[in-house]
């Protein structure tokens, strides 16, 4: 009786902490089994750690199989020339513009780290916070991040003045293209993210999944 007790005191628990992961049912990895233990055990992060935009997915594994397949191309490919931590900048203020918490906070603490430079990575922060990519950025960096914004805010008012300014401030087509995917990328995670109420309950902030590098 006292085991059954205990068992179910156990349960309730897991589910009470698996309630403050989003608003709807995610499967822990501890009761994962088949192709979903399978892509858990993939995207698992440095920290061995299953973050909750990863258990999100869980209901539907192929959904996830998709997303880390799109993630891991725009962000962690090795063909991509922009620098990674500037991938990161371009995905906060997509994120900031979109008021994706779960999203800035992790890719704050990934842009901090990459950069080795906390006093950068806070001037960064505050300065896309506030809506002032030109106090820290300039050239090609700030018509990129102006660019973010404006296909995040108003897809439907891009022109063609938009890409040539992006030309005429000295990025290339691919990089273009490469700021352009990660911008996409974000637009999508942080509807995924925001829609399902995804929290960071849990989390190791600013570890990334596995990149099969």
């Amino acid at each position: 009786m006292l085991a059954l007790l205990l068992t179910t005191l156990l349960a309730s628990v897991s589910q009470d902490d698996e309630s403050d992961v989003s608003w709807i049912r995610v499967i822990p990895y501890e009761e994962s089994t088949g192709e979903l233990r399978r892509l858990y055990d993939v995207v698992k992060g440095a920290s061995g750690n299953v973050d909750n935009v990863v258990k999100v997915h869980s209901l539907r594994p192929h959904t996830l199989e998709g997303h880390y397949a799109l993630y891991k191309s725009v962000l962690h490919h090795p063909d991509i020339q922009t620098p990674a931590w500037f991938l990161e900048a371009l995905g906060i203020y997509t994120s900031l513009t979109n008021g994706c918490d779960y999203s800035v906070l992790h890719h704050f603490e990934g842009l901090r780290r990459l950069l080795a430079d906390d006093e950068r990575a806070e001037a960064i922060r505050a300065a896309l916070s506030e809506g002032r990519p030109e106090a820290v950025f300039s050239g090609k960096e700030l018509a990129l991040l102006r660019y973010a914004r404006k296909l995040t805010r108003s897809p439907a008012e891009m022109t063609r003045e938009d890409f040539d300014a992006l030309r005429s401030a000295g990025a290339t087509d691919g990089e273009i293209l490469e700021a352009n995917q990660i911008i996409a990328y974000f637009n999508y995670a942080n509807r995924v993210l925001n829609g399902l109420g995804v929290t960071t309950t849990g989390d190791v902030l600013g570890t990334s999944p596995r990149t099969g590098k």
